[in-house]
């Protein structure tokens, strides 16, 4: 098999959907998407067939061990390689009034958000790598958002949301570790934010399409050897073009 195989997690719909649909278009790439709800992932599929791309899915929950082991046995069998992992599968309680102040947070919120936006993606890449290593290639895209800058969150104009905040935070220190675990593999781990966007998440009143979001997912995803490693981009939108923010 000569194309890319790329998966990405939660694609059934907002900006995963864009991004599936935006790989799909590109030239020798396979697009398999991901969902916890079968009926969810294979309506989104039939969307993206019916625009002639070239797209299969699989059911994955990203939080259960047993079903990322039947998502990899799947993919192993059928296809025999994965060069692209875009975890974009995350939650985000930040509209919760709860999440306001760290006086009223709960804990059970961040711990189960620790484990979707933290835990889940250290269980999909690992269980994925392999399937990279054995090629020597792999392209790894990690969706983290600017409230995870520590550079800038303590002047920045984004509600508290420790939850959300602090999950992303941990992603984009799993990015760097990976990074620094894959150096000289030709298997390239960044992270982005995607920015504010009309999607279940950002709500209809916000100023980007998931389209748009989904520009600089793409071109982590098909980066050429030699390209950045272990870094952090912002959306393209705000710079017109790819632009590395501080940690």
């Amino acid at each position: 098999m000569t194309q890319k195989v790329a998966v990405i997690t939660g694609s059934h719909k907002g900006l995963g959907y864009a991004i599936a649909r935006k790989l799909a278009q590109v030239e020798n790439i396979q697009v398999v998407v991901t969902s916890r709800r079968e009926q969810d992932g294979i309506y989104a599929r039939q969307r993206l067939a019916s625009e002639h791309n070239q797209v299969d899915f699989h059911s994955l929950d990203v939080t259960s061990d047993a079903s990322v082991q039947q998502f990899v046995a799947w993919i192993q069998q059928t296809y025999g390689r994965v060069d692209i992992l875009v975890n974009n599968a995350g939650v985000n309680p930040s509209m919760q009034p709860e999440e306001a102040s760290l006086l009223t947070v709960k804990m059970e919120t961040m711990l189960d958000t620790l484990t979707t936006n933290v835990l889940a993606v250290a269980r999909v890449t690992q269980a994925l790598l392999p399937l990279m290593k054995a090629q020597a290639y792999g392209r790894i895209v990690n969706v983290s958002t600017e409230m995870a800058s520590l550079a800038s969150m303590e002047s920045d104009f984004y509600p508290l949301a420790p939850s959300y905040r602090l999950s992303k935070a941990g992603l984009n220190a799993l990015t760097v570790l990976w990074a620094k675990e894959l150096h000289g593999t030709n298997i390239l781990v960044n992270a982005y934010s995607p920015g504010w966007m009309q999607t279940d998440m950002g709500g209809p009143g916000a100023p980007f399409t998931a389209d748009e979001g989904a520009e600089v997912a793409v071109y982590l995803a098909t980066l050429p050897e030699g390209g950045p490693q272990g870094k952090f981009f912002a959306e393209m939108r705000k710079f017109g073009g790819p632009i590395a923010l501080t940690w």
